[in-house]
């Protein structure tokens, strides 16, 4: 059972055992690599992440396992980059790179850098405006 919490504790609780690894989804794939490093006692060299979207298709209790798994990394010294939109993860970011100022063509430029709450003060920052209502000043 102890094995398992890992897993649990990276929102994968309902994964049977098993299961193939290739019926899992890029995101389930990535937490599976997360609770791995989260069980490991010390790590033996820093190690940086980076994740793409790890929050697609977790709900909301799942969401804040996450962002603990994230700061038990953090805790034993590794490094996050974590490419997001979910607005619970981005008020957690000690440091944000806002692209934009839209998607696709329109988008690209580097829009904001700083704390979530520099970014909220910038007036050309969408992902500011959206945040404002998650954050304290």
């Amino acid at each position: 059972v102890t094995r398992l919490k890992p897993l649990q504790d990276v929102g994968l609780g309902y994964i049977k055992l098993g299961q193939s690894s290739s019926t899992l989804s890029g995101g389930e794939s990535q937490r599976v690599k997360l609770a791995y490093f989260l069980q490991k006692e010390q790590a033996v060299k820093p190690h940086l992440f980076i994740f793409d979207e790890p929050t697609t298709g977790l709900h909301f209790h799942d969401i804040k396992k996450l962002i603990s798994s994230f700061e038990a990394l953090i805790h034993k010294g590794h490094s996050l980059i974590v490419v997001e939109h979910n607005l619970e993860v981005i008020k957690c970011a000690d440091w944000i790179v806002d692209l934009g100022p839209d998607g696709g063509e329109k988008g690209g430029e580097i829009v904001a850098t700083g704390t979530p709450q520099d970014i909220v003060q910038c007036k050309q920052s969408h992902t500011g405006s959206f945040l404002k209502g998650k954050i304290t000043p």
